[in-house]
């Protein structure tokens, strides 16, 4: 049996989180966002915000964490993992915030690489802040271009999840699997 790795990506704020608690609930092995985790220790340290004061150590510990993801969901033994967030998705949002970055994060991208891109399109009606998401919708609707693009240079097909309600949104990706 061939594991298959499922990335649920988009822009802030469109769902994906919501979708892979759903997916936990109907027993699916999932990987969560874990750069929520990584703000919430760096407010701790006194950093109000990491990725915009530090990017490069910000995406660097991301890019860490999500190796580590991988490679437990390799160890799981599960038949179907899906991701909150892929590893590409770091160097998406250095190109948005036009960090200069190295070479090692498109050379990882590479090396660790998913089945199925889903997706999550900005959506207006669901869209809100919190004390780690900062972004305005607009920006949320850029960082979702510039995350669609990254991921087609790394020659994945993306799969836009339309809008609906969650049980509608979740139906919709298993069906295409």
């Amino acid at each position: 049996m061939k594991q298959q790795k499922i990335v649920i990506t988009g822009g802030p704020g469109t769902g994906k989180s919501t979708v892979i608690d759903r997916l936990t609930n109907l027993k699916f092995t999932c990987m969560p966002e874990i750069s929520r985790t990584v703000t919430r220790a760096a407010q701790k340290e006194g950093i109000e915000q990491l990725f915009l004061n530090e990017p490069l150590l910000f995406s660097e510990k991301l890019l860490e964490g999500r190796i580590h993801q991988y490679n437990e969901a390799e160890r799981s033994g599960s038949e179907k993992v899906f991701f909150d967030r892929g590893i590409p998705d770091i160097h998406g949002y250095m190109d948005y915030s036009g960090t200069d970055y190295p070479d090692i994060f498109k050379s990882k991208s590479k090396e660790f690489r998913y089945n199925f891109i889903f997706m999550m399109p900005p959506w207006r009606e669901i869209y809100k802040t919190d004390n780690e998401r900062y972004e305005s919708f607009e920006q949320s609707l850029l960082i979702y271009e510039y995350l669609k693009k990254c991921y087609m240079e790394m020659d994945y097909k993306v799969i836009v999840v339309p809008e609906g309600n969650i049980d509608h949104r979740v139906e919709f990706i298993l069906n295409t699997l």
